[in-house]
């Protein structure tokens, strides 16, 4: 409940959550250190790195660039795309004061470009970014696309909350950060899905309260929806990929699972093949 001096400064905008990097970070940075080093172990264990060596490493939407400063931080070599300018330009500025590099540019997941023709040893995309591919053909694209990008033996680890479509209630989750006197509490609702659309419509409410001021900013979009089966229905379409494994959220890399329709939270292992 509010306290009337709350209720007061409260006020309710739509915006992007991407268009202010440091909400947006302040939920998601939390597990940070501890992803980076599953994609190490990853490399290590399902692909053909060496404990120790620095890698380079690719990331598809990287966000406010949590883990490509994580990632630069351990020695390697990193480079990553977003759509949006806004958290490419919180990137370059987190980079500034530790005096680390990333090559960064701007790109869509469906027909991304690499700015130079050199190959990665890893890539990873982990919070489901993967679901705003809305089509079929511009999946199939996205993975052909980091396929090309990556040097055979090396991989692609993948992030994706899989669709329950028997469940017919709203999903509900809920994240609170704090930092430097900024407090953002995160809940995102989930309509249930409609399995013929292959779509599930989402909202997120930020809850940023700073300097004694309370903001409400919303945000709506779509995923696209994939149970188990769907999912290998479309790594079938992309034989340069082989599934060699696959996790969940916990990011555990001594707990692997089934591709299957067990659990929602899935990280897929894509090595390259050829």
């Amino acid at each position: 409940m509010l306290r009337q001096s709350e209720r007061a400064v409260q006020t309710h905008v739509l915006r992007d959550w991407y268009d202010t990097p440091l909400y947006y970070d302040i939920i998601f940075d939390q597990d940070t250190a501890k992803e980076a080093a599953f994609l190490e172990a990853l490399a290590v264990k399902h692909g053909d790195a060496v404990s120790g060596q620095a890698l380079r490493i690719f990331e598809p939407a990287c966000g406010s660039g949590r883990l490509i400063a994580e990632l630069a931080k351990r020695g390697h070599e990193v480079s990553g795309f977003d759509l949006n300018e806004h958290m490419l330009e919180y990137t370059r500025e987190r980079l500034k004061p530790q005096d680390l590099k990333a090559a960064l540019w701007q790109g869509r997941m469906e027909d991304f470009a690499l700015p130079s023709s050199q190959s990665f040893d890893l890539a990873h995309c982990l919070v489901s970014t993967f679901k705003y591919v809305l089509e079929e053909d511009g999946a199939v694209s996205h993975l052909q696309s980091v396929a090309s990008a990556l040097r055979p033996g090396s991989l692609y680890v993948l992030g994706v909350h899989l669709t329950d479509y028997a469940n017919e209630r709203e999903q509900h989750e809920r994240w609170v950060g704090n930092r430097d006197g900024v407090h953002v509490v995160c809940n995102t609702h989930t309509w249930p899905p409609d399995r013929k659309a292959r779509r599930e419509a989402l909202r997120t409410r930020l809850r940023i309260t700073r300097d004694d001021q309370t903001t409400v900013q919303e945000t709506r979009w779509d995923f696209r929806t994939y149970d188990a089966a769907e999912m290998i229905g479309l790594l079938a379409k992309v034989p340069a990929f082989a599934c060699v494994a696959c996790y969940d959220f916990t990011y555990d890399i001594s707990s692997p699972r089934e591709l299957d329709d067990s659990y929602e939270d899935i990280v897929l292992v894509l090595r390259k093949v050829g």
